[in-house]
Parts: C-alpha cells; structure tokens; sequence
C-alpha cells in the first residue's frame, strides 16, 4: 500500500532540476512516474518510485507526471494525485497540489488527472520533447493525443509544437551517473546499514541455520536502521547455491563444511549498496577454500585499484579477468599459458560475467558504458561496483574435486576520485582473518 510522501531533500533534488534544464536548452522534458504492478490476484507489491522522478523531486507517491520547460514562467510543473480523504483512508496520505508546490517546489501543479487538457498548450513554443516512447502505451496514446490537438491550436498563433523526440535518458542518466556529495552522504549511509547486517548474518551462520534465517537478518536490519529495505531481492547461497550467479530462492539448510555466498544491500534515502560476502559456514576456511577465496580477493583489490581517473571501465575488468587467471593456473584450476588462456576465454567457465556495474538509484544505475567508440574512461564522482568471483560446479569434472561446488564472489561500491578509489562498503570483513572473527564472536 502507499504510504505518506516524506519530506524531500529539497536542495538536493533543486539542484538536479536545475542541472537537467541547463542541459536541455531549448528543450521540453515530460517524465512519467512509476506505475503499480501486482503481485498476485489484486495484491499489489509495495510501490517503488520511479528513480528519474525521485532523483528530481524526492516525490514518493504513484501517477505523476513531471513537465521541464526551459525558460518559461513555470519551468517545473507537476500533476499529481490530488487530495481525496475517502482514497488516503484507505491508501496513505497524499501530498496533493498544494503540497507539490509547497513542499516539492513546483512552480505549478495540477491534479493527474487534468494532464490531458493542460498538456497541449503547455507544449507550445518548444520543438523537441525528451519524452521516452514505448514504455506505458496509455502515456504515448496521451501525448500523442496532445500533440495533435496543439498542432491544430499552432495553426492559429504560430506557435511551435514538438515535432522532435528524444529519449530523456540521454541527458538524464548521464547526470545521474555522477554523484554530489548529498548523494553518497545516502550512499555512505546506505553501506553503514549494510554492514551492521552483514556482521548480523555472519555472527548467525551455523550449520543449524538456513539461508532464510539470513535473509531475514540482513533484511530485518535493513528496516530496522530506517532503509526502505533492499534494493534488490538479497541472495543467500549455501554450499552449492553460491554458484548460481543470481540464486534467491533462500530456503535451503547451511551445511557443515561449505560456504555461504551474500548478495545484498540496504535501500536508503532510495539510493542502495551493493555488497557480496562469502563465508565459511562452520566458522572456519578450509585449506582448498582459502585457496579459492585469496585468488578472488587478490583480483577485488587490484581491480579496484584500478579504478581511477583516465582509467576505462573495461580496464577494471581486464584487471580483474588477468588476477583471476593467473590465480587458476597457480592452485591448478586452469592449464596453460596465461595470455592464451585470457585470448581463447577458458576463464569464463569459471568466471563468466563482467567485474561490474554503475550503482546508485537503482543497482544496476544508468549511464552509458561506451563513449566515443571505446569503453567509458573513469571520472570523479561516479560510483561503480567492483565484484570478482569464482563458480565451479559441483559436477564439473575438470575441475579439482576439493574445489568441486564452491562458488565466491566479493563486492564493494567503489567511488572514483582524484586519487584512489573510495570504497564506501570498505568496513564490512572480507579478509579471511576478519570474517572468521566474526563469525566466531
């Protein structure tokens, strides 16, 4: 169910504003908000809004729809759910109008439902729209139904109408892909709740426990530090579930010997970690474990020590790809010449996806990843996961049976700088003496 909108970051979301309208010139920007999906029969899941309409506004609540028009009198114009006490009696209190002006900082706002017949006239005078098509049928249907009915009023006074459409991505997410200090102040707050629950979880694995009990630790931590939950569904692995990448059906026993794979991070301010731990589950690294563990951790760290200015995303990943590697063929995982292996992709059997991602709203943020026909060079102030790991299935029979159905991973969120990497979920164990702490109190 809805609940009240909170209180926005009122500075924070003005300056995303205003960053968007100097991109756009010219321009007109029209952003739609997320819509409810259910869940099952007519319950729906817990609305999650839309990042682009957050990172704007801060506005939490369904059916909005945000108007950017560059150097007109009211350059930010909401539509929203208008106030109705019978409605929020039974789905949480409502900002309205008047509270998207006052607490939101709207220049003007109209009721949702009043977009139809404002729209076209608020078009005129731009050329081209950043609007995303094909995305919410009923939304395209209206905003072509608006631009017909402006044309015909353009007719008359000569104003112009957009005739040019442009996905809002384009400017929108490569704004959001550098992070202000407001934003990793939520970051840094995100990866401090996540911590505390990674302690939790580690100082609960038993082989009396099941992957569940985790989950329910490390999300319970979550909510209670104040996180709106995770960001996305957590993974509890054990023993031979750690080598499913994206594993999270969480039900299965810990079992005595084998390790446990982590994948989850607290939901703050809407801004989420990102964090993968493993450990082992009776408390202890076996000697093939630590084995396996220090090839992945030895490519985390230099893989994020290449995550500096000038440096290209890919380059993480090559950084990554070659420790790997070379760790393979030392503890005879792989065979060969290193360069050769690397050049025919014999480590994707083992390592099959990339070392990465941008992070911030959504886990898997926006922003391109290519630029200029090559991959993305570094800047300050974005954010980015760095997460090498190591699968071998358990009915993998080239591969040395004490490796046999052991899967790792290790994650931290690393901020790009001036100098060397940030990384802001640093203070969550991943040495193997640290985690053994732990985990043994």
């Amino acid at each position: 169910m809805v609940g009240m909108t909170s209180m926005p970051n009122a500075a924070l979301h003005r300056l995303h504003r205003q960053r968007l309208l100097q991109r756009l010139d010219a321009d007109a920007a029209l952003i739609f908000g997320a819509e409810h999906h259910l869940r099952n029969g007519d319950s729906e899941y817990r609305y999650r809004p839309s990042s682009d309409v957050v990172y704007l506004t801060g506005w939490e609540e369904p059916q909005v729809a945000i108007l950017l028009r560059p150097g007109a009198d009211h350059p930010f114009i909401m539509f929203v759910q208008p106030r109705d006490p019978v409605r929020e009696s039974w789905e949480g209190r409502r900002a309205g109008v008047k509270g998207a002006e006052e607490q939101f900082g709207a220049d003007a706002a109209f009721a949702f439902g009043e977009l139809a017949a404002k729209l076209p006239g608020l078009l005129q005078g731009y050329r081209t729209l950043h609007y995303r098509f094909a995305d919410n049928p009923e939304h395209d249907r209206l905003l072509a139904k608006s631009i017909r009915s402006a044309r015909r009023t353009a007719k008359n006074n000569g104003l112009d109408v957009p005739d040019a459409f442009i996905d809002p991505a384009r400017v929108l997410h490569e704004l959001r892909l550098y992070k202000s200090d407001a934003e990793l102040t939520l970051l840094r707050k995100a990866a401090s709740i996540t911590d505390e629950a990674f302690r939790a979880a580690m100082a609960a694995t038993s082989p009396d426990a099941h992957e569940y009990e985790l989950e329910a630790i490390i999300e319970g931590t979550f909510r209670r530090r104040g996180g709106q939950g995770p960001g996305y569904a957590t993974i509890v692995g054990g023993g031979e579930n750690a080598t499913i990448l994206h594993y999270n059906t969480n039900r299965d026993p810990l079992t005595a010997g084998t390790l446990v794979c982590v994948d989850a991070g607290c939901e703050y301010g809407w801004y989420t970690a990102d964090v993968t731990r493993t450990w082992p589950v009776s408390g202890r690294f076996s000697a093939p474990q630590r084995q396996l563990y220090t090839v992945v951790l030895s490519a985390q760290l230099a893989a994020i020590d290449a995550a500096r200015p000038g440096a290209t995303f890919l380059d993480i990943h090559h950084v990554a790809t070659r420790v790997l590697t070379e760790g393979m063929v030392a503890i005879g995982l792989l065979e060969g010449d290193v360069d050769a292996l690397i050049e025919s992709d014999a480590q994707k059997k083992y390592y099959m996806h990339g070392t990465g991602h941008w992070l911030g709203l959504d886990v898997h943020d926006v922003g391109s990843y290519v630029g200029g026909g090559r991959s993305r060079v570094l800047e300050p102030g974005m954010v980015l996961t760095v997460e090498p790991g190591l699968y071998i299935s358990a009915d993998d029979a080239d591969a040395p049976e004490v490796f046999r159905g052991i899967g790792i991973r290790i994650e931290d969120d690393v901020l790009v700088t001036d100098g060397a990497p940030d990384v802001l979920t640093s203070m969550i164990p991943k040495n193997i003496q640290d985690i053994e702490a732990v985990i043994n109190g």
